[in-house]
């Protein structure tokens, strides 16, 4: 594994523990779906289903956040939006989250920002 996937890994595990703190279920990760689209975390919030895109930097928050362009936030929302057609489960809404990892070279501990409906439709 590389250290760019072991990094991603790593954010993946952190998002995926501050989400359940904040009360939300994880129902999967990593989940694959068509034309190469991928949403790192489901999640339930209450009644509403959550994707969450993670994004892990070594550097700044600043950094993590402008990495999601226009076109990345388009394929995750279509990615959401797909998911949810496939699972017609019983939730109310859908929404779609950002978690942002900053791995701080300093050896402090990592920083965790969960940004609810940080991705519109």
């Amino acid at each position: 594994m590389t250290e760019r996937g072991d990094l991603g890994r790593a954010g993946e595990d952190l998002a995926a523990a501050q989400l359940e703190r904040c009360g939300m279920r994880v129902l999967a990760r990593n989940v694959r779906l068509s034309e190469g689209r991928e949403i790192d975390i489901v999640a339930m919030d209450g009644g509403t289903l959550v994707c969450v895109e993670v994004r892990s930097r070594r550097a700044s928050w600043v950094e993590a956040a402008d990495s999601i362009g226009p076109r990345k936030q388009e394929r995750v929302r279509l990615a959401a939006e797909e998911y949810a057609a496939r699972h017609d489960g019983p939730f109310e809404a859908l929404r779609v989250d950002v978690v942002l990892v900053e791995f701080r070279r300093d050896g402090r501990p990592p920083r965790v920002r969960h940004l609810p409906d940080a991705i519109g439709g």
